[in-house]
């Protein structure tokens, strides 16, 4: 094990896994809320719509809630035909209104059967499964489940059946299932374990693990997120994924220089 570099680790985890970090990060968005399926709702869409500068994701996805009046679960399951028309303008880079109802209609038919949207990846997660694959790779399948769904968005849903990386839903998953005292993930899931998550590979977190040597491979795919969550967990075999916010901060930090 090198030691300098779990140090780094270390205090990096701890400088930006705190209160501090929400305020300019999308998990801003679910923090507005304490209703469990709230949370679940504005925390999928939110990562969903993680792409492109962080001021600009939160802007968006305050505006999607707005159009919500700011009760996501009850706006789901009890909205009317007519009040979708205040969607038919909203967009997010390639996310526009198909996705948008699209993602409406999926999360109203999954609701009014289950209670919580952890079982539409945790009923593929044995506990002996190193990690979230099929879970993953079944709420793909979930989401796409219902007739005549648009084929254009299931870019935004990705899957390692398809050996993307996952990075918006792995930092999903990081959020609904990792517990602890700093108050910024959630720890609402339990049927998962912070041990199977896998690490979110996003630009900056991708560029850092590289220069440190976490990552060997020359891509950015679903093998590379678990090339670098495998590395990890010579640190940390039981929750590898608070590492993120090392490598995350670590990124931030090179970019303000």
């Amino acid at each position: 094990m090198d030691q300098s570099l779990l140090e780094l680790l270390e205090t990096k985890a701890e400088e930006f896994n705190c209160p501090a970090f929400i305020e300019d990060d999308p998990i801003s968005i679910p923090h507005t809320y304490q209703k469990k399926q709230d949370i679940e709702i504005s925390g999928l869409v939110a990562a969903v719509l993680a792409w492109g500068q962080r001021k600009t994701i939160i802007r968006k996805c305050q505006e999607f809630f707005a159009l919500m009046d700011h009760v996501p679960h009850d706006f789901i399951l009890h909205h009317q035909e007519h009040d979708l028309k205040r969607f038919l303008d909203f967009k997010h880079r390639t996310f526009n209104a198909t996705d948008a109802l699209y993602f409406i209609a999926f999360l109203q038919h999954y609701y009014q059967q289950h209670d919580s949207l952890e079982d539409a990846f945790a009923t593929a997660i044995k506990p002996s499964d190193s990690d979230v694959e099929n879970g993953l790779i079944h709420f793909h399948e979930h989401f796409f489940s219902l007739p005549d769904f648009p084929q254009r968005t299931r870019k935004h849903i990705a899957t390692p059946a398809r050996n993307s990386a996952c990075k918006r839903l792995n930092m999903y998953l990081r959020w609904m299932v990792r517990q602890d005292d700093k108050g910024v993930d959630f720890g609402l899931w339990h049927k998962i374990k912070p041990s199977q998550l896998i690490c979110p590979c996003d630009l900056h977190v991708d560029r850092v693990a590289r220069r440190l040597g976490l990552i060997r491979r020359t891509q950015t795919d679903w093998k590379t997120a678990l090339e670098l969550t495998q590395n990890l967990r010579q640190f940390d075999p039981e929750d590898p994924v608070r590492y993120d916010f090392a490598l995350f901060g670590l990124g931030i930090e090179e970019r303000m220089k």
